[in-house]
């Protein structure tokens, strides 16, 4: 978001013209957003009774096309609530990846993965701006209560493009807010997407009843 300036029209130009280009893209960098810290405290509390009922979980991996023999990827996993639900549902011939950055997140998953016999779960510590995931290796992502968190998100979506098999769907749940209050408006995730190059297919509000939240669907645009 821009702020109100003061500044001179000519020097406003200048500071455009003079600004950093991120590696490997062109053109001006996009403006950066406030975003939330990263939760890092006690993994355990996203597993709380009832969140499979809040969030209509399976409703989600419905309208997400996923599938027994379907390849998920979880983006920003945390304890891997939503991994090992996936996982279940995409059974021994389909393939989750658990993805964060936190490496304790991966290291919970894993001992989790491993209590739970899910031999289908492949942890990945991600950077902030990349997946890290495979070439042409999902059908479907999530984004779980994640993307205010995302510190480079158009840059993370850009990159993701090249993970996804043809048709794949990308879902995004969040709660409305400004960034950094551990929310981001869906129509700022509606844009940063289009500028990543995805379209926006579905819009729900059924996660949870509080109004707050929402649940987007995209799909990546034919280049």
């Amino acid at each position: 978001m821009f702020r109100r300036s003061f500044f001179p029209s000519a020097l406003i130009l200048l500071l455009f013209a003079c600004s950093p280009v991120a590696p490997g893209q062109s053109g001006a960098v996009p403006a950066e957003r406030k975003t939330s810290k990263p939760y890092v405290g006690d993994l355990s509390t996203f597993d709380s009774p009832g969140r499979d009922e809040r969030l209509q979980v399976n409703r989600v991996m419905d309208l997400l096309g996923i599938q027994p023999g379907k390849n998920v990827a979880d983006i920003g996993a945390g304890s891997g609530w939503f991994t090992v639900r996936a996982a279940r549902r995409v059974g021994s011939s389909g393939i989750v990846y658990a993805v964060d950055i936190n490496p304790e997140a991966i290291e919970y998953i894993d001992q989790r993965a491993k209590k739970e016999q899910l031999d289908n779960i492949k942890g990945i510590r991600s950077t902030p701006d990349d997946p890290q995931l495979p070439p042409q290796s999902v059908d479907a992502v999530l984004l779980l209560k994640t993307y205010h968190e995302v510190a480079h998100p158009i840059l993370l979506l850009k990159n993701l493009r090249t993970s996804l098999k043809p048709g794949a769907t990308i879902g995004i749940i969040d709660r409305s807010g400004n960034g950094e209050d551990h929310g981001v408006d869906k129509d700022v995730v509606t844009r940063e997407a289009k500028e990543a190059g995805y379209g926006l297919k579905a819009t729900y509000d059924f996660v949870k009843g509080d109004s707050m939240d929402y649940f987007l669907i995209f799909a990546a645009k034919s280049n």
